[in-house]
């Protein structure tokens, strides 16, 4: 279920239009209808209000002005850092488990 403060990408046509943060949700006068209000994540940052169901804010497909439009919440990936060293520490040899390796950057920029 999306809610407030959650991220979704907003796609316009079927083809991926914005990223935006749930800001609000409230209770529209019509039943099963609330205003929604968007912080859309681009530039310049702008915010906006739809009035949508709650089916909508959910990722079911709806029109704007005879265009499609649908939310996908965004759901961040796996920390990986932190399952890393969650292996590392439940490996008894206490050697590491993984291939990563951490490569330094300043040691691949060229020497002048």
């Amino acid at each position: 279920m999306t809610t407030i403060h959650d991220i979704v990408l907003i796609y316009f046509e079927d083809q991926p239009f914005t990223f935006a943060r749930i800001e609000d949700i409230a209770a529209d006068i019509k039943k099963d209808w609330f205003h929604v209000k968007l912080l859309l994540l681009q530039l310049p940052l702008e915010t906006v209000t739809w009035i949508l169901k709650d089916v909508y804010i959910n990722g079911e497909e709806f029109t704007m002005g005879g265009k499609r439009m649908r939310f996908e919440k965004v759901v961040a990936p796996e920390d990986v850092t932190n399952t890393a060293s969650k292996e590392k520490k439940d490996d008894p040899s206490g050697e590491k488990s993984g291939g990563a390796t951490v490569v330094s950057l300043s040691d691949r920029k060229p020497k002048t």
